[in-house]
């Protein structure tokens, strides 16, 4: 499932920082579900890999309108590719609902929400620090930079925060995103 679901990335995602991103909410997501819901786990990952399979087809930073598709277009592209289930499609809808209106139901949707925003967040401190190495990153940095708000400002951390209406203290997801994209530094060029 997930070699089909990387030849789907790359068919549809082209942006390499898009890409770069995939992966990091992936391994993010793959944790989490390891953790809250292991029977799951792959099902998680997949949906973290393929949350923004739309983002090159639409303008949707531009564009209100084609902003409302968000998430939507992807699970058109999964299920014309006959690719995924309801599970899977609804987290990734629901990963952006403040844009698109589809609502965060299950523990997975809610779980997406918040490692969507931390991974941009954790490689805005890797690139801060002088080797740019996310290894040299550390929990109580990305803590520490929660409460800097001019600090990578776009940066959801309402969103980021969410992680505790599922019972998982800030601090700890925080330890468990770094830890599992600090396994793919190489891929992620960190």
């Amino acid at each position: 499932m997930r070699d089909q679901a990387v030849e789907l990335l790359h068919k549809y995602l082209k942006t390499e920082y898009l890409r770069k991103h995939s992966y990091a909410v992936e391994v993010v997501m793959k944790a989490l579900g390891e953790k809250l819901e292991p029977e799951k786990s792959d099902e998680w990952a997949i949906a973290g890999l393929l949350h923004d399979l739309d983002s090159d087809l639409l303008d949707y930073k531009n564009s209100e309108e084609e902003s409302r598709l968000h998430g939507i277009k992807a699970v058109e592209i999964l299920r014309k590719e006959n690719f995924g289930n309801e599970y899977i499609y609804q987290a990734i809808k629901a990963h952006d609902e403040y844009t698109n209106g589809v609502k965060r139901k299950t523990i997975m949707d809610k779980a997406i929400y918040a490692a969507d925003p931390i991974t941009g967040f954790i490689t805005a401190i890797t690139l801060v620090y002088p080797d740019k190495k996310i290894t040299s990153v550390k929990v109580k940095s990305i803590v520490k930079r929660m409460k800097e708000l001019r600090f990578a400002a776009g940066a959801n951390r309402d969103a980021m925060r969410s992680i505790e209406e599922i019972g998982i203290p800030f601090d700890e997801f925080a330890q468990l995103s770094l830890e599992a994209m600090q396994g793919i530094s190489d891929k992620l060029g960190l």
